[in-house]
């Protein structure tokens, strides 16, 4: 469990010869902001500004981001202990959760693949989503019937992907294939 930031892809060639595509992620180095009973509280990205709350929580640390993630054992961690990139070994196999690129308003051509109607002059259903429910019975929309709205900008997380190569000075771990969000964009990056 770690936090970083997404860095951009690009393309590296592996032992065998093969050329793989990976992620460059700037992976830590977080620290330990709380320890509770059954989980920990991880920060990352150092800040200048902390509202009053947070400075008192953090103390000295002043860090952008928290996030909390539960282990087996939260009193082998101690308030202020690094984890950096030593955490994940070469071969490791992971998942990475990010918000994905956000996309505007779409309709329900765009955002859930209808079909549009006739463009001949006579139709007046060109790309219009059609009905949305029964009459009477149950005389109301249900609940997730796919409709217009906001595209992309959610929680993804995406598993089985592998690590293929560690850089520890630079705290950049290459993750094999892509993740989501543009870059600079915040990830969580889990052992499987």
């Amino acid at each position: 469990m770690m936090l970083g930031y997404k860095k951009g892809m690009t393309q590296i060639y592996l032992d065998n010869g093969d050329l793989a595509p990976v992620t460059i992620v700037e992976a830590g180095p977080c620290f330990v902001s709380q320890v509770k009973e059954k989980s920990i509280q991880v920060g990352f990205g150092k800040t200048k500004h902390v509202n009053k709350p947070k400075s008192g929580h953090l103390k000295e640390l002043k860090l952008k981001h928290l996030k909390e993630f539960k282990v087996s054992k939260p009193e082998e961690y101690k308030i202020g202990q690094e984890i950096n990139v030593e955490f994940f070994k070469i071969g490791d196999i992971v998942k990475v959760r990010g918000k994905s690129i956000g996309k505007g308003f779409a309709g329900t051509v765009k955002r859930w693949h209808f079909t549009r109607g006739p463009m001949s002059h006579g139709s007046k259903h060109h790309r219009l989503p059609g009905s949305i429910g029964a009459g009477t019975t149950p005389g109301r929309v249900e609940k997730g019937t796919r409709m217009s709205g906001r595209m992309g900008n959610r929680f993804i997380t995406v598993k089985g992907l592998k690590i293929l190569r560690i850089d520890k000075d630079n705290n950049i771990v290459m993750i094999s294939g892509a993740v989501p969000g543009s870059n600079n964009n915040l990830l969580e990056i889990y052992k499987q």
